[in-house]
């Protein structure tokens, strides 16, 4: 019987499947080595070009990507992002992505001015959208930073320290608001 697994994915089964096979003495396998073995299946699998082969062979064969996604777990976006052009066009699509991931941190940077939204609104006790609203209305200045490797963050800017306040988050159905001036 031959197996569509590479060598490397069929042998880590293989020693995964022995490991739980056998038990020693103690009747149990160490549970570092079960994370060992489990882990480097997980990798041979990854490694693996089945999936991709089975995914173009479903391709052919008339599967939509919505099925091809279904199949493998994932969202039809993500499976045409893994799977679909040539092996170059796969490649150069991975590369992209490991580049971008190098060169952009995943950290928001602590010392850039202003406040967050949210920053801004835990500190006054209100929602995200009624520090939105507040910028709408003029009261509080907002601007896009964006640094110097693409990423963009909207920062709000307070002239005077406000009053910490605690606004309704949802109107009432049939109460009137109450009309406040705008200063």
């Amino acid at each position: 019987m031959s197996s569509f697994l590479s060598p490397d994915a069929a042998a880590a089964l293989a020693a995964l499947a022995a490991l739980d096979g056998g038990h020693g003495s103690t009747g149990r396998v160490p549970p570092l080595d079960r994370l060992r073995g489990i882990r480097s299946l997980v990798a041979a699998l990854e490694a693996d070009p089945a999936a991709l082969e089975a995914a173009r062979e479903a391709v052919d064969t008339g599967a939509s990507w919505d099925d091809i996604a279904d199949a493998a777990g994932l969202s039809a976006s993500a499976a045409k992002y893994r799977w679909a052009g040539d092996d170059d066009t796969i490649a150069d699509r991975q590369e992209a992505s490991r580049r971008r991931k190098r060169e952009r941190p995943s950290s928001v940077p602590t010392d850039l001015p202003g406040e967050s939204v949210s920053e801004a609104a835990k500190r006054l006790g209100v929602t995200p959208n009624a520090i939105y609203q507040r910028v709408n209305r003029g009261l509080v200045e907002a601007r896009t930073v964006t640094l110097p490797d693409g990423r963009s963050y909207k920062r709000v800017f307070f002239e005077a320290e406000p009053e910490v306040e605690h606004e309704p988050e949802t109107e009432v159905a049939g109460a009137e608001a109450p009309h406040r001036d705008a200063d």
